[in-house]
């Protein structure tokens, strides 16, 4: 099942404080990992004042940080584990993305592109409704943010991408079909939305139809998708499905974008196995033991190493 960590929202947020920290939980989640990334624009200039928010996803619990001039951000003591990550500044698409993080050995830089929000003017009235309704969906209210949401489209028409928010307040409530018709809502205006696309397949495949899932898939323009999160759950989706040789497309991109995503590496590896390319499996399994030979998975692929090698 498709989890909340891989949906973005369309959010707009009304103030940053820069270089500010603000906890809100408990530090439970503080480790001895650490975590940097970058943020630029559709130019790749570096975007500074982008909050960026950090929420451990077993834990509950987390930070957020804000980008620099060189739009770095940094989020060092933390435990490793599955983290959602939340990217937003005023006038841009905000972006969600999940991460696995690991102590002990140094984790994979997050590249970040923010899009523009074309057409949209940011009145005050504007802003109001937008966070309220994005409170109520933090607050997991979402039957109240779905009304505010609406809100705001019927007051604000042109900006149709609300729609996805709607859409992803079913999604949360597990009301598939309900979702989808906002997601389409969206690919209506919009029909090159690779985001939304996915959405549609994610729906899909909560409800169990697999089949609609994997043609919304193959409707993402493949050479467009340059986000290493997207291209491995992209591919975890095919790979799940038994559907080998599309997943070896994404791994492999995914690596290719970012040779240090050891999670993509380890599957490229599975992949190549299951497709029955030994050599290739072989080679990617070494590179993933130089890259972390000590942790417990490496153990795995020694013995995939053992295996291989005979």
């Amino acid at each position: 099942m498709v989890r909340r960590n891989e949906m973005k929202r369309i959010l707009v947020l009304l103030g940053i404080t820069v270089f500010s920290i603000v906890l809100l939980f408990p530090q439970d989640y503080k480790g001895r990992a650490r975590l940097t990334g970058t943020i630029t624009d559709e130019s790749g200039q570096p975007l500074e004042g982008v909050s960026v928010k950090l929420v451990h996803v077993s834990l509950n619990q987390g930070f957020s940080v804000v980008t620099d001039s060189e739009g770095i951000w940094v989020a060092s003591w933390i435990k490793g584990g599955s983290w959602n990550i939340d990217f937003e500044k005023v006038g841009y698409v905000p972006k969600k993305i999940g991460v696995k993080v690991k102590e002990g050995v140094g984790n994979p830089d997050v590249e970040i592109m923010l899009e523009k929000v074309e057409g949209l003017s940011l009145t005050a009235s504007l802003k109001e409704k937008l966070d309220l309704a994005n409170a109520l969906y933090e607050q997991q209210k979402f039957d109240e943010a779905i009304t505010a949401y609406k809100d705001v489209i019927d007051e604000f028409p042109d900006v149709y991408i609300v729609n996805a928010n709607i859409g992803n307040c079913f999604f949360e409530k597990r009301e598939y079909d309900q979702a989808l018709v906002y997601y389409l809502k969206v690919l209506e205006k919009d029909p090159e939305n690779n985001e939304v696309k996915m959405y549609v397949g994610n729906s899909y495949s909560n409800k169990g139809e697999n089949d609609k899932a994997q043609e919304w898939y193959n409707k993402i323009d493949f050479a467009d998708i340059q986000d290493v999160y997207v291209l491995y759950n992209l591919g975890t989706d095919f790979y799940s499905a038994s559907k080998f040789t599309e997943a070896l497309k994404y791994y492999k991109k995914a690596v290719e974008l970012n040779k240090d995503f050891l999670d993509a590496l380890y599957q490229l590896g599975l992949t190549y196995l299951s497709l029955g390319n030994n050599q290739e499996a072989l080679a990617v399994f070494e590179n993933y033991l130089e890259q972390e030979p000590d942790s417990q998975r490496a153990q795995q692929v020694r013995g995939f190493i053992e295996y291989l090698k005979k």
